[in-house]
């Protein structure tokens, strides 16, 4: 798979070992920066993965700040993106199942390596379960307000 992954300068570790982990995994990654711990503004990086993803260069985003909040409502902004922020791996995997979720955000200070890990290895191995979620998703790409 194609994943996009972004953070701010307080994820930068966490988001350097995520991108060798799913390189590892035999995935194709886009580390769409920071390259330093230098202080950069999050919503800056949330706004290049979403457009990363809704553009079809990759399938999926993975999205880190410190605490997963700020750039999981940057990457939402866009309305071609399904941002959920998680903490652990069934929370994950039911953003693919029921939600469609098209990327995946975490807090570098709440989550540790193994624990982030795991939630991505979940994200990614669970497909969206259509039928009765189908619905729901379609409103949140189409909302009426």
């Amino acid at each position: 798979m194609k994943i996009a992954i972004a953070s701010d300068h307080a994820a930068v570790g966490l988001k350097a070992e995520l991108a060798q982990f799913l390189r590892d995994e035999g995935h194709e990654v886009n580390d769409l920066g920071p390259a330093t711990e230098d202080r950069v503004d999050y919503p800056d990086y949330g706004y290049k993965l979403a457009e990363a993803v809704a553009s079809g260069e990759a399938e999926y985003g993975v999205a880190l700040c410190g605490s997963g909040i700020g750039i999981s409502i940057a990457v939402n902004r866009h309305p071609a993106l399904r941002c959920a922020l998680v903490s652990e791996p069934l929370s994950a995997a039911l953003a693919r199942e029921h939600n469609n979720a098209n990327a995946i955000a975490m807090g570098a200070r709440l989550t540790g390596p193994d624990m982030a890990k795991a939630c991505l290895t979940a994200f990614l191995s669970t497909d969206f379960g259509g039928g009765r979620h189908a619905g729901r998703v379609e409103k949140l790409t189409n909302p009426t307000f």
